[in-house]
């Protein structure tokens, strides 16, 4: 029953996610809903920046917390581990729905790109950039990154694989196309007003943050393995920084960044 119940939740977890993950799409490009980036209750400009930034303060640490190991290994104490990554997940959404719930608008305008043209083709780029990101999560195991796979194992009595480095694809361009794919949607905006650019530099700026964490992390579970993939392969620009060294030399299959948890 227990096993039954932790699957039930992993897919609550998930549905949660998908519907603020959605949502969220429609916020940042400006698509009719109640409320966006850009259509919200009004406030003044500095109770508006402050209220912003604290909520995306709260998000990034979320996220940067409960990733760390050092907390996993406190936290599933108290949670079963099957459940962890599902707990993650749930916690995660939730924060970015208050996120969206509460956000305050800067409407003031800083640019606004009058050939129409140009506008479809920048709003398409943005959601090429959701494309890339929601493709990189399939093209390492995205039913393991929103807990899916670990409550499917505890049903069926089966022990979680020990991770492994790959590099499928995207991950053989950039090290972090996921994070590549959201700059891309954030920014690519046909109308920038100050609150857009808020959002974007804030997420961009933890995205760094982010990313120097998980890369720590990751050279600390794969090592040298993981150091010449970094070496060889450029962290969101697309190019490759050479052939590795016959010394540096690693496995068919290897961990990408934004991926290994």
């Amino acid at each position: 029953m227990s096993r039954i119940l932790s699957l039930l939740y992993g897919i609550a977890c998930y549905a949660v996610f998908v519907a603020a993950i959605l949502y969220a799409i429609a916020f940042v490009n400006g698509l009719p809903v109640p409320r966006t980036i850009d259509i919200g209750p009004s406030a003044p400009f500095r109770e508006a920046v402050v209220v912003n930034v604290l909520l995306l303060s709260l998000f990034a640490v979320q996220h940067s917390v409960m990733a760390r190991q050092g907390f996993k290994r406190w936290w599933t104490r108290i949670v079963p581990v099957a459940v962890e990554r599902s707990t993650y997940v749930l916690l995660a959404s939730l924060v970015l729905i208050l996120l969206m719930w509460q956000w305050r608008p800067i409407p003031a305008v800083l640019w606004q790109i009058g050939d129409p043209a140009v506008v479809v083709a920048v709003q398409a780029l943005s959601f090429v950039g959701w494309g890339i990101a929601f493709a990189s999560t399939f093209m390492i195991n995205h039913f393991e990154l929103f807990g899916l796979q670990q409550v499917m194992h505890a049903l069926l009595g089966r022990s979680a694989p020990p991770p492994r480095m790959k590099t499928p694809l995207l991950y053989n361009v950039v090290r972090h196309p996921l994070y590549l794919g959201f700059i891309v949607a954030f920014w690519a905006a046909p109308t920038m007003t100050v609150g857009h650019l808020l959002f974007a530099a804030v997420t961009t700026a933890y995205i760094f943050v982010g990313i120097t964490l998980e890369e720590r992390d990751l050279t600390g579970m794969f090592g040298d393995e993981y150091r010449a993939y970094r070496r060889r392969v450029g962290m969101l620009l697309p190019f490759r920084r050479g052939p590795a060294r016959p010394d540096e030399a690693t496995a068919p299959e290897r961990m990408p960044a934004s991926g290994a948890r």
